[in-house]
């Protein structure tokens, strides 16, 4: 199990790197496991260091950190022997690279930034306390950035180095210059209200996870992948977290399986995110805010989740309306896999649906070893702001 989270990295390549001494002794197979011969034991005197990895520059980092604090050991202390490496296309490198890069800052940012007037011998030293060579040069400090820091990347990293060293107690309490009124984001309050609303109609609320197996997001409740809707992780560390839950069924299904010998009636309900692609953000997917609500008894239940959709409706300003007339809402059937045919429905709002209600189908209440029937909706709220 230790080894199988590393063997997709060659698993698909027509060669495997392997290490060996001049006598052709394997002394590692990277980056499925190290051999016995190489191993440190208290007689060993001279230690050959290396590292492998996919991103070269995570390499090159690790490589640093371990040369660098190994190298405090040595009789001869922070003497390190380089080593030349030829790479595929026959070029040399010599490594570690333990070069050091200079980065400029203004003293004002810094300044600016922590909220304290510093003087830039004051800056000077306080960065010789984070292990950061600075001096002043034309009203600019210069700062020589050492192998042993790869943390630094910005000039903000340095400014909080600084803070760090000046000490973040011993900046003085200031008031902001401009004051600003904050609020709930109008989602997260109508959410709130929404879940008070259906608790006092009974119901208890759930929470659970927003990532979920492959399975149990598609095949277990009669839907198909269609590959241009579900965010699938690539590299999932269990095989109960491998996708983005499209719908809050799964997660609502698996939770009265677990709780199948509580008393009757079981009315639970969730309002959480489901995650779906989207060419039109940045990250390539967006976050829907969902409602879901079960009802399960000796019999279905129908009616108390079809009363649950109009109290809802009601409690958002949206009247019921005619077919046809997108002042309000309406119902009109559906014919979604995972319930019963002929008992469910769609609810249309303004003339966009928005989600469904229904009888759960036999099929996926064994999936989840559920033995009495169930009723369910699942509605996307955000519209409703």
């Amino acid at each position: 199990m230790k080894l199988k989270k590393f063997l997709h990295i060659i698993e698909n390549s027509s060669v495997f790197p392997v290490i060996y001494d001049s006598k052709r002794i394997v002394l590692s197979l990277p980056p499925i496991i190290n051999g016995a011969h190489s191993a440190i034991t208290l007689k060993t005197k001279n230690v050959f260091i290396e590292c492998t990895g996919t991103d070269l520059t995570k390499a090159k980092i690790v490589l640093n950190t371990m040369v660098t604090m190994f190298s405090m050991y040595c009789e001869r202390k922070f003497e390190v022997e380089p080593v030349e490496v030829i790479n595929p296309d026959e070029k040399s490198v010599i490594y570690p690279d333990l070069s050091i890069w200079n980065l400029e800052i203004d003293l004002p940012y810094i300044c600016r930034s922590i909220g304290v007037p510093l003087k830039e011998n004051e800056v000077i030293s306080l960065l010789a306390k984070m292990q950061l060579s600075a001096q002043s040069q034309n009203s600019k400090i210069q700062i020589s950035v050492p192998p042993t820091r790869s943390d630094i990347l910005h000039k903000c990293d340095v400014m909080e180095d600084v803070s760090i060293a000046y000490g973040f107690n011993n900046i003085p309490k200031t008031k902001p210059k401009s004051l600003t009124q904050g609020k709930q984001h109008p989602l997260n309050h109508l959410s709130d209200l929404i879940r008070s609303e259906i608790a006092m109609a009974g119901f208890t609320e759930v929470l659970t996870w927003i990532l979920c197996s492959y399975e149990e997001n598609f095949s277990m409740v009669n839907r198909k992948d269609d590959k241009k809707t579900a965010v699938v992780i690539g590299n999932p560390r269990s095989s109960e977290f491998e996708v983005a839950r499209t719908s809050l069924l799964p997660g609502i299904l698996k939770t009265m399986g677990h709780n199948k010998d509580h008393p009757r009636p079981i009315k639970i309900f969730e309002v959480g995110d489901i995650v779906v692609l989207d060419d039109e953000k940045d990250v390539g997917a967006a976050n829907q805010r969902r409602l879901a609500a079960l009802y399960c008894n000796s019999n279905s239940g129908f009616e108390i989740i079809h009363g649950l959709v109009d109290r809802i409706m009601e409690v958002v300003g949206l009247p019921f309306v005619t077919v046809g007339d997108n002042s309000g809402y309406y119902i009109r059937p559906s014919h979604e896999p995972e319930y019963f045919p002929g008992r469910q429905a769609s609810i249309i709002v303004k003339g966009k649906s928005v989600g469904a209600f229904g009888i759960v189908h036999p099929e996926v209440l064994a999936r989840f070893d559920i033995p009495d029937p169930c009723s369910m909706l699942e509605i996307n709220i955000q519209p409703f702001l």
